[in-house]
């Protein structure tokens, strides 16, 4: 008798686990699971039956906003960097101040630079119509980060989906896990080891700055006092170190900007590390890669400069490894109906 009793609940659990994973790729029983033996993982198919145009929704939008602006594309991938630097790719960067929020926008990497909001709020709303409740703004921000990198030009990868969005966010947390543009090579190391990414992320991951631009405040210090003698960084080739101080002056312009690859500054390719071995990386953070004495970054420049798919390859293996970084699953966190409050 307990022998059918057996038989039968393992019938019903298998029934059930197929009709959930059709629903929910991400979602299946096992062992090892953290809800009562049910494990969720991330899946590349994980909307294929609930949001099956999902991804199209998030291009279509990012097609016109890239086009009206050029800066976007750029803008979007930072903003998924800084969300998954802290606390996890939760989305946890696009919640605004409220009675039991303090929001990480106002956090030093962040305030009067992260950017993209209003496009990150016109895909839920897009989505919102087609599928109620069903994306959630941390897979928004990682199939965003993607397309700017597609429509720019770079490397397309699968990515898997399923992320939940947070109903907290960390001021500190994104104050402190953030690198800043001046770190070193050993600081830069340091920050990404502590989100479980290594040497090889940082270089591919750092490719990012193909596009988009920086504010003269990021680099200033580079023209006028990088070791506190009032003099200008000697890694700095010469004629690009004039271009600079002709845009960014000593006092005031911190606004001002410069494209972070200004040989091809809107589209995705190698010219970045190239432009590192010439002595025209703009931020410290960029030209440590080569001569902050860690051989395998400066070995990793040299060979993304020469193996423009080899660079592809590893931005979208290193973006992946990114973009799991502590991600909620399951019954944890909540899919947020707008993006900037949790519901």
């Amino acid at each position: 008798m307990n022998f059918i009793k057996l038989t039968l609940l393992a019938m019903i659990i298998a029934f059930f686990s197929v009709k959930l994973s059709w629903a929910h790729p991400g979602f299946r029983f096992g062992r090892g699971g953290h809800h009562g033996g049910i494990s969720f993982g991330l899946s590349p198919q994980f909307y294929q039956f609930s949001c099956p145009q999902a991804n199209d929704i998030v291009m279509s939008v990012l097609e016109k906003a890239i086009a009206k602006d050029m800066r976007m594309a750029a803008s979007l991938l930072r903003l998924h960097f800084h969300d998954c630097f802290v606390q996890g790719c939760d989305a946890s960067i696009l919640l605004d101040d409220s009675r039991t929020i303090v929001s990480e926008k106002n956090s030093g990497p962040n305030k009067n630079s992260v950017r993209g909001f209003k496009v990150i709020d016109e895909i839920k709303s897009r989505l919102e119509e087609a599928c109620p409740q069903t994306v959630s703004c941390a897979d928004i921000l990682a199939l965003a980060a993607r397309g700017s990198t597609v429509l720019s030009g770079g490397p397309n990868w699968e990515l898997p989906l399923g992320r939940r969005d947070s109903k907290t966010a960390s001021l500190s947390g994104s104050n402190k896990n953030i690198p800043p543009p001046n770190a070193t090579i050993e600081t830069l190391i340091t920050f990404f080891k502590r989100q479980g990414l290594d040497e090889v992320d940082l270089v591919a991951l750092s490719g990012a700055h193909t596009i988009g631009v920086a504010r003269c405040a990021t680099f200033k210090q580079r023209l006028y006092n990088q070791k506190g003698n009032n003099e200008p960084d000697e890694n700095l080739e010469k004629s690009f170190y004039f271009d600079l101080k002709t845009m960014c002056p000593k006092s005031g312009g911190d606004n001002f900007i410069s494209p972070l690859d200004f040989g091809s500054p809107r589209m995705f390719d190698n010219t970045y590390f190239k432009l590192i071995l010439r002595g025209k990386g703009l931020l410290n953070s960029d030209e440590v890669l080569l001569v902050g004495n860690v051989k395998e970054t400066r070995k990793l420049v040299k060979k993304y400069a020469e193996d423009e798919s080899l660079f592809f390859e590893q931005f979208s293996t290193s973006m992946i490894k990114m973009a799991n970084l502590r991600p909620l699953t399951g019954f944890n966190g909540q899919v947020r109906k707008n993006c900037r409050r949790v519901n």
